[in-house]
């Protein structure tokens, strides 16, 4: 399993979103860009599809921007990934009329194992817990160029 552009870019944002939760000011669209490097035209895609999933909130407005939804310890990444990518979007096997053998009984489930195991890992981090990893990272970075 892969993460892809789509969902990193979504991560990033959002963790963006709550790095700055507590301000309570929104963000704008070419500020969360520039702090990810996201390019702005898909971040308002991206943007577009969270508000629908119901993760951010949108305002409008000369003072407008994008807010998140909820608190950031209540938003898992299992959840980000549903609402970008669909729940339903990493399937094992097409149902098609390939005959089912005992061979690829096994391998369906080892992969099923191994995706509970990953979307175990998934609803286990939320937002809160990257922006702690990443301030910890941050401080380690400092200590280590003084």
């Amino acid at each position: 399993m892969e993460l892809s552009c789509k969902s990193e870019y979504a991560i990033l944002a959002l963790l963006e979103l709550a790095i700055h939760y507590q301000s309570g000011e929104p963000l704008q669209i070419r500020q969360i860009a520039a702090q990810q490097n996201i390019p702005d035209r898909y971040l308002e895609q991206l943007l577009a599809t969270l508000r629908r999933g119901g993760l951010v909130k949108s305002l409008r407005g000369s003072k407008g921007g994008y807010l998140l939804s909820r608190e950031p310890w209540k938003i898992t990444i299992f959840e980000v990934l549903g609402c970008v990518e669909g729940l339903d979007k990493v399937q094992t096997y097409e149902e098609d009329s390939r005959t089912k053998t005992v061979d690829s009984d096994v391998v369906e489930e080892i992969w099923q194992e191994a995706r509970q195991a990953a979307n175990s890992v998934l609803q286990k981090y939320t937002l809160a817990d990257l922006c702690e990893k990443r301030d910890s990272r941050r401080q380690l970075d400092i200590m280590y160029y003084i």
